[in-house]
C-alpha cells in the first residue's frame, strides 16, 4: 500500500527533518515568519516530494549514494538555482550518485525530489527504451523538449494533488500502481534528453571548492571569518572562493558564514524556554559576543528582535 501524506510547518528545523530523504541544511536569507508545506508519496518503486516555501534560503543537500535522485522546480513563476546553474521550468536534474550540492532560491519557491532504487533504474530505463540508465559520476542538468517536461509536470502535479486531496485513491493498489508506472514512463523519458549546462567541468570545480568551503565552516568556530586562514585550509585563492560563493550562493562567504550564526541562534531561540534561557546565553553559544550588534544584525534579516523570537509562541507541525 503506498504510503502519503502533506504537512505544513512554522519552525525550520521541523521542516528540514522532514524532508527525509536526502539531509540537507536550510539557511534562511530573508526575513519574515517561515512557512512551508511538504507532500510525499511512497510508492513500491518511487519516492516523491514537493516541498513549497514562502522565504528565500540557500540549502546544502547531500544525497544518499543508495538511491537516484532527480529535482526539479515545479513552479514557472518561482526560480530556483542548481548549484551556479539557474534553472528553466522544466529542466530535470539529475543527481550525481551520493551527490553534495547548493540549492538556492531568490524568494517563495516550489520544487520536488523523486529517487528510485539504482537497480530500479537500470532495470525500468532498459525495459522502456532499451538502455540501462545510471546516475552520473556528477549531477547533470538535463532539459527534455516542451512537450516531455509538459507531461511530466502535469502527471506529477497530478499526483500531489490526489495526496492532498484524494487520498483514498492513492490507498488503491491498483491506482497506485498505474500511477507509479505512469511516472516512471515520463520521468525515463525525461532522463533521456540533452544536457542543458554549459561547460559542466569549471561548474563541477566551482562545486567542488563549495563543498569543501562548507566542512571547513562546519569545523569553525571564530566569530570572525578569517579568509586568508580558511582559504589556505581549502586549498584555494581567496579570489576565487568569493568568486565561487558570488556563484553558488549568491553572496560573499562572510555574508554566509554570518547567516548560518544567525539561523542557528533563530533555531535556538524558537525552541527554547524563555523561562530559563536568555537571548544573552544563546548569542554568545553562536559566538556574538557583540549583543548589541548580534541584535541589529538579527532583526535586519528576520524582521524581529531576538527576544521577540524567544517569547514567540511554540507553533508545532501541522
Amino acid at each position: 500500500m503506498a504510503q502519503s501524506g502533506t504537512a505544513t510547518f512554522a519552525n525550520l528545523d521541523d521542516y528540514r527533518a522532514a524532508i527525509g530523504a536526502a539531509r540537507v541544511n536550510l539557511i534562511v536569507t530573508g526575513g519574515g515568519d517561515f512557512n512551508a508545506r511538504l507532500t510525499w508519496l511512497t510508492l513500491d518503486r518511487l519516492y516523491l516530494l514537493h516541498g513549497r516555501e514562502k522565504l528565500p534560503r540557500i540549502g546544502f543537500f547531500s544525497f544518499s549514494p543508495t538511491r537516484a535522485f532527480v529535482s526539479f522546480r515545479t513552479s514557472a513563476a518561482s526560480p530556483l538555482t542548481y548549484s551556479a546553474f539557474d534553472l528553466q521550468f522544466g529542466d530535470i536534474v539529475f543527481h550525481g550518485r551520493g551527490e553534495r550540492t547548493h540549492q538556492r532560491t531568490n524568494g517563495g519557491s516550489q520544487w520536488a525530489l523523486i529517487s528510485l532504487s539504482h537497480e530500479q533504474l537500470a532495470a525500468c530505463s532498459k525495459a522502456l527504451t532499451g538502455t540501462k540508465i545510471i546516475s552520473p559520476p556528477e549531477g547533470r542538468v538535463l532539459r527534455p523538449s516542451r512537450s516531455t517536461a509538459r507531461r511530466f509536470l502535469r502527471l506529477h502535479s497530478k499526483v500531489c494533488r490526489l495526496v492532498e486531496t484524494r487520498l483514498e485513491l492513492i490507498a488503491n493498489p491498483e491506482v497506485a500502481r498505474a500511477l507509479e508506472q505512469e511516472l516512471l514512463e515520463a520521468l525515463i523519458n525525461c532522463l533521456t534528453a540533452g544536457d542543458a549546462c554549459g561547460n559542466p567541468k569549471r561548474k563541477q570545480h566551482h562545486a567542488d571548492i563549495m563543498i569543501r568551503f562548507e566542512e571547513a565552516l562546519a569545523q569553525y568556530g571564530e566569530p570572525h571569518l578569517n579568509l586568508p586562514a580558511l582559504c589556505s585550509a581549502i586549498g584555494v585563492p581567496e579570489r576565487t572562493l568569493r568568486m565561487c560563493s558570488a556563484e553558488l550562493l549568491g553572496m560573499s562567504p562572510t555574508r554566509y558564514h554570518l547567516l548560518r550564526r544567525l539561523n542557528g541562534a533563530r533555531s535556538d531561540l524558537l525552541s527554547a524556554d524563555p523561562e530559563t534561557t536568555s537571548v544573552t546565553q544563546i548569542a554568545r553559544s553562536h559566538q556574538f559576543l557583540e549583543l548589541g550588534r548580534f541584535a541589529v544584525a538579527y532583526r535586519t534579516v528576520f524582521g524581529e528582535m531576538p527576544s521577540s523570537t524567544l517569547r514567540s509562541p511554540r507553533i508545532k507541525t501541522a
